[in-house]
């Protein structure tokens, strides 16, 4: 029996040893250096027709993360993030591209963004006369 009580013993002081650590403080780390380098940009876009977002059903939304890399189901997600770091995460300060002519038909197109813009909330909402007007603002953002 003093081979199994030793036995015991080591085993479980190895056990303490070994896990001990991941007990306690160890595993709450308040303190603990953050997940990566960047600050998160991660974007819901919708769009859809009528006076405001809340009274529109969205008829489309797509995904923008702009870093580590830009990816999402936004269709031309790199130009988008592109542009977005270009005009500062301002929606409202988008270059409006020139040379194209709309109609004056009003068909109120809403977009909305809800995320993350380099670690800032952002929830942005704008309605377009019509979905021409809202193309030309910027080249690629709102293009979806």
């Amino acid at each position: 029996m003093p081979n199994t009580a030793r036995w015991a013993a080591a085993l479980t002081f190895t056990a303490t040893a070994v896990c001990g650590p991941l007990t306690g403080s160890a595993l709450a780390a308040p303190n603990a250096a953050p997940a990566s380098l960047y600050a998160p940009s991660a974007l819901v876009l919708t769009t859809g027709h009528g006076e405001s977002a809340a009274l529109v059903t969205p008829q489309r939304a797509v995904t923008l993360t702009c870093a580590p890399g830009a990816s999402g189901s936004h269709p031309d997600a790199v130009d988008a993030c592109a542009e977005l770091r270009a005009a500062g995460g301002d929606f409202d300060a988008l270059a409006i591209r020139d040379g194209v002519f709309c109609t004056k038909q009003y068909d109120p197109v809403v977009v909305t963004v809800q995320g993350v813009w380099q670690g800032k909330r952002v929830d942005y909402e704008r309605t377009f006369a019509n979905e021409c007007v809202k193309n030309t603002h910027g080249t690629a953002v709102f293009t979806f």
